[in-house]
C-alpha cells in the first residue's frame, strides 16, 4: 500500500513539473521538445543505477580525486567501448585500469607492451601435439573480459595491429580459423604522450577502435596531501573485492542501449559532426564510426546518472574525449608537440558555436 501510494506521489509530481516545464515553454515563444518534457516528468532510476554507484564507489578508493576519470571509464564500459588513458608517467593510468578490472568478477590479463613483442604473443599460437599428432591452438592474453594493455606505443605498429580485429569485431583469426572472445570484452590501453623516447604513435585506425581517449592529469594538493601521508597504506587494485559480474556488466550494457535519445539531439550531434568535417583546421572530422560512439556514450553516462533519457549536456560534456583523437590537424595549424591540445582546443570552439537544442 506505501508503494502504491509512493508512485502516486511521484507521479502527481511529476504532472506538475511537467505543468511548470509547459508554461516556461509557452512564456518563451517555443514548443516544449521532447527531451525536456522527459526531463520534467524526472522518470524512476532506471534499474542497475546502484550497481553502477557501486563500481564507481570502488574504483573512488584507489583512484583518489579523479572523479571525472573514473566516470568516464565507467562510461566506456557501458557503452561497450575501449579505453586509451594518455598521460605523462606516474599519474595512475595503469592503477585506473588495474583497478577497474579488479572491481568486476571477470576475467583479466594484462601485456606489458615491449618493443620486441610479437603478434602471436598477444593472440596466441597453434602448436603441434605429438600425442594427438593435431594442431591446437594455446590462446593468447586477448581471450579475456578486461584486457589491460600497458603502454601499448611501446610495441611496433605489426603487434599493435594485432588487437584490431579484436577490438571492433570480439574475434580474432589466427591461421585461417576464427576464435570468439568472451562477452563483455573490453581493451583499457595506456600510452605516454608521442613526445617521450621509444614510442610508436599509434594510427588513426587504431585510434579510431577506442570509443575514448582521456588524460588523468595531476591530483589536486588535498587529494595528494592524502597519499603522500598514507605512508603506503593505501589500498590497491589487488586489495579490491569485486562488486559486479560479468552477467552483470551485460545487463547494465543492455540497459543504455535502452536510454532514449531525441531527434533534436541527434540534429545537435549531427551539427558538430558536420563542423568537424568543415573546419579549417582540421584536414579530418569525425567519421560515422565516431558519431555513433557518441551517440553510445551519451547513453551511457545519462544511464550512470541515473536518467534514462539523454540531454544535451551528455553529448556537450563527452564530445571532447569521444572526438578529439579521431580528427586530424591541419598542418597548418597544428605542431607536433601539442597536436593533442590544440585538437581538444579546436573540438571545444566547435561545441561553442553550435547552438543547444532548446
Amino acid at each position: 500500500m506505501q508503494d502504491f501510494e509512493g508512485s502516486v506521489r511521484q507521479e502527481a509530481n511529476g504532472s506538475a513539473r511537467e505543468r511548470l516545464a509547459r508554461s516556461i515553454s509557452a512564456a518563451a515563444g517555443r514548443p516544449l521538445v521532447s527531451w525536456e518534457l522527459m526531463a520534467a516528468r524526472q522518470s524512476a532510476a532506471p534499474a542497475g543505477v546502484e550497481k553502477i554507484a557501486e563500481i564507481q564507489r570502488a574504483l573512488s578508493v584507489v583512484i583518489r580525486g579523479k572523479q571525472e576519470a573514473v566516470r568516464l571509464a565507467v562510461v566506456c564500459l557501458l557503452a561497450r567501448g575501449h579505453l586509451l588513458i594518455e598521460d605523462v608517467p606516474g599519474v595512475g593510468k595503469t592503477t585506473l585500469g588495474h583497478s577497474l578490472a579488479r572491481c568486476l568478477a571477470c576475467a583479466f590479463h594484462r601485456i606489458q607492451f615491449t618493443s620486441d613483442m610479437l603478434p602471436s604473443d598477444v593472440l596466441g599460437v597453434t602448436i603441434y601435439n605429438t600425442h594427438t599428432e593435431e594442431f591446437e591452438f594455446k590462446p593468447g592474453p586477448v581471450f579475456t573480459n578486461i584486457l589491460l594493455a600497458d603502454e601499448i606505443n611501446r610495441t611496433t605498429p605489426k603487434t599493435q595491429s594485432a588487437l584490431l580485429e579484436a577490438m571492433n569485431e570480439q574475434q580474432v583469426t589466427v591461421e585461417g580459423r576464427t576464435y570468439p572472445l568472451p562477452r563483455p570484452f573490453m581493451v583499457i590501453a595506456t600510452q605516454n604522450p608521442l613526445e617521450h623516447y621509444g614510442t610508436y604513435p599509434l594510427p588513426e585506425s587504431q585510434l579510431d577502435r577506442f570509443l575514448m581517449r582521456m588524460q588523468m592529469g595531476y591530483p589536486d594538493a588535498a587529494s595528494e596531501r592524502e597519499i603522500l601521508n598514507s605512508n603506503g597504506q593505501r589500498p590497491g587494485p589487488e586489495q579490491m573485492q569485486p562488486v559486479a559480474s560479468a552477467a552483470d556488466v551485460t545487463e547494465l550494457q543492455h540497459l543504455a542501449q535502452r536510454v532514449r535519445v531525441d531527434d533534436s539531439l541527434t540534429e545537435y550531434m549531427m551539427a558538430i559532426v558536420e563542423k568537424t568535417r568543415s573546419s579549417q583546421y582540421l584536414a579530418l572530422g569525425v567519421s560515422p564510426r565516431g558519431s555513433l560512439a557518441l551517440r553510445h556514450a551519451a547513453q551511457a553516462l545519462a544511464l550512470a546518472e541515473g536518467r534514462d533519457f539523454c540531454l544535451p549536456d551528455d553529448f556537450k560534456r563527452l564530445a571532447v574525449p569521444v572526438f578529439a583523437h579521431r580528427v586530424v590537424l591541419n598542418s597548418r595549424y597544428g605542431s607536433s608537440p601539442r597536436k593533442s591540445e590544440q585538437a581538444q582546443q579546436v573540438l571545444q570552439d566547435i561545441l561553442s558555436s553550435v547552438e543547444v537544442p532548446l
